[in-house]
């Protein structure tokens, strides 16, 4: 047994690692991720929301530590800011309902009513709190009917230790960050030199190495989706960046949050004409694209197939196992509305609270070809030598 006097460099750097406001893995230029295993594309994509949510309180570290140990191909989070602009993966603008802010009596006071999106909304708002006092909240899981022997053990992360997560995997990981709630955000949070919310967003994103445009060399080295709820925003960083934008679609009763426009004008063939210009796809509410009446599926719309007609992928939200949300035609059964998803509607990837499932559904369905796993372990040789020879 070792003994503690060895121990201590150990914990020392166990806690610098936990304490330390920037994350330590290196930039792009000080990285060698020559020989990892590339990205799947031949199928539609598991992207995690939130992580592996349905297991581990979302938008934390170990939420998406596990997603990738499932093997998603994409870690998805909602990107919002903090008092003092640094920005965090956290969903709601409030910190009430996946947190224990509750139980700190020193933020009591910071109860506050804002109109968010058009509604009044109470809460303890994210924007109200600099990181320092948002790392010392911990995270619980959402839905009661879900596990928690985790509430309490893990802190909000920034969108940078998100990165470093991405990037440390072994093998490639995508990442799937969203712009969330760009107007409420650069009403609250001001940043030097008259810098937007979405300007922070891609200088991170760039300070990481993430560039070019969807399936480019330098994509599929580090791939990522950019995903906003609000259309100015997408066409705003379209002149910052190439990388690939989706735009996510809610429910039929909602408007946009910056244009103010319903559901119907903005799944128009002249709003996706418009639109497609901007974006590789759409991410919809599943249930807006098969409608529901009484747990049953109604036939489906033709937004797929119009998307597609314009060259747009089709990411739908949320897939999730709870007997709750499978409706009845799937026979309380998720594998049944995998299949129905893809097979049937045709979608080109896939927001899920269990990645897990998901994966385990593809790989029984339509796994990594023999053919694909020993060409991935070619280039990985051919990585190898050429690495030495650029070595001398």
């Amino acid at each position: 047994m070792a003994s503690f006097p060895s121990l201590v460099p150990l914990i020392l750097l166990l806690l610098f690692v936990g304490c330390s406001a920037r994350p330590l893995y290196p930039l792009p230029s000080r990285r060698n991720d020559r020989n990892k295993q590339p990205l799947q594309t031949f199928r539609p994509f598991n992207i995690a929301h939130r992580g592996s949510n349905g297991e581990i309180p979302e938008e934390t570290a170990a939420a998406y530590m596990r997603a990738i140990e499932e093997g998603t191909d994409f870690i998805e989070t909602d990107i919002l800011a903090s008092k003092d602009g640094v920005l965090i993966c956290f969903h709601d603008v409030t910190l009430d309902a996946t947190t224990d802010i509750a139980e700190h009596k020193e933020f009591a006071d910071r109860n506050r009513t804002y109109e968010v999106e058009r509604v009044k909304t109470t809460g303890h708002f994210v924007v109200d709190f600099t990181l320092e006092e948002l790392k010392t909240l911990r995270t619980k899981q959402r839905y009661t009917f879900r596990d928690q022997q985790y509430n309490g053990q893990f802190p909000i992360i920034t969108f940078e230790e998100f990165i470093s997560i991405a990037l440390d995997a072994p093998r490639v990981v995508g990442i799937y960050p969203e712009i969330k709630n760009p107007i409420f955000v650069n009403e609250r949070v001001k940043w030097p030199g008259g810098k937007k919310f979405e300007d922070k967003f891609v200088e991170t994103l760039k300070k990481y190495g993430y560039k070019g445009p969807y399936m480019s060399k330098e994509w599929l080295k580090q791939p990522v989706f950019i995903q906003s709820f609000a259309p100015t925003s997408l066409t705003y960083i379209s002149k910052q960046t190439d990388l690939p934008k989706i735009f996510l679609i809610d429910d039929v009763t909602v408007r946009t949050q910056d244009t103010n426009q319903s559901y119907s004008e903005i799944t128009s063939d002249s709003y996706l004409d418009f639109i497609k210009d901007y974006v590789v796809g759409i991410g919809p509410w599943k249930d807006t694209i098969v409608p529901v009446s009484n747990g049953y599926l109604l036939p489906p719309t033709d937004l797929v197939a119009r998307a597609h007609a314009k060259n747009l992928q089709v990411h739908p939200y949320t897939f999730r196992n709870e007997n709750s949300y499978l409706h009845f035609n799937f026979s309380v059964d998720p594998y049944n509305e995998f299949d129905y998803w893809i097979n049937q509607i045709g979608v080109d990837g896939l927001f899920t609270d269990f990645t897990g499932s998901l994966h385990q559904f593809q790989e029984w369905t339509d796994p990594l070809s023999a053919g694909e796993n020993e060409a991935s372990r070619l280039l990985n040789r051919i990585y190898t030598m050429i690495s030495k020879y650029r070595n001398l």
